[in-house]
């Protein structure tokens, strides 16, 4: 996750791991993103806690991967958005989609692409 996702200095997939790093909008203010790795099974699912530093609520995300054929299914869920949407408008639930979308469409499979095992 260092490698295409967020900016992270550190990672672990170990229940208890605690990661941040600093997001926001392209032209708002930052804010520090506080996640708690809450569940970690190697190669099927991972899940941990993400929160803003100084605002209330709590989100909860989930990266499940299951066999389909020769692929890997991919199954990312977030929730827990409405619990840090009365925060303002950079916390709205549109605002994760596009976010998601991104790094589930673009930056997840150029790293794939980038780090392939030779055939």
């Amino acid at each position: 996750m260092k490698e295409w996702y967020f900016d992270l200095q550190e990672f672990k997939a170990e229940k208890g791991f605690t990661f941040k790093f600093n997001g926001g909008p392209e032209t708002g203010p930052v804010y520090v993103d506080i996640c708690e790795v809450t569940e970690a099974i190697p190669e099927k699912k991972l899940t941990y806690s993400w929160r803003y530093e100084g605002f209330p609520g709590n989100t909860y995300v989930t990266w499940e991967l299951q066999p389909k054929g020769d692929d890997t299914l991919l199954t990312l869920t977030h929730i827990g958005l409405e619990t840090i949407a009365p925060a303002g408008p950079d916390f709205a639930a549109d605002n994760f989609k596009d976010g998601w979308n991104h790094f589930v469409n673009k930056a997840l499979p150029a790293y794939l692409e980038r780090n392939q095992p030779a055939k």
